[in-house]
């Protein structure tokens, strides 16, 4: 077995028809997601997302880098120290 590792991955949302994009790739990943937080910042006109994630670090980048490119997205992955 793989040794995982925690994270949470940030991710901007400011494109609203990317979200549903964003929300499939998480779904796939569900099975490694401790805890998902999404928050509607009207006033700034994006959607933040904050996931904390146990899972390989392969799996946490190649996630990471699927959804950052996203036209509209951006994402920023930070691991733990183990």
């Amino acid at each position: 077995m793989e040794e995982t590792r925690i994270a949470i991955i940030s991710i901007f949302v400011y494109e609203r028809t990317a979200s549903s994009q964003v929300n499939e790739l998480l779904s796939q990943a569900g099975e490694y997601i401790v805890g998902r937080m999404g928050i509607p910042y009207h006033e700034k006109n994006v959607n933040v997302i904050s996931v904390v994630i146990d899972a390989p670090a392969t799996v946490i980048n190649s996630l990471t880098g699927k959804i950052g490119m996203f036209q509209g997205v951006s994402a920023k992955t930070l691991f733990s120290k183990q």
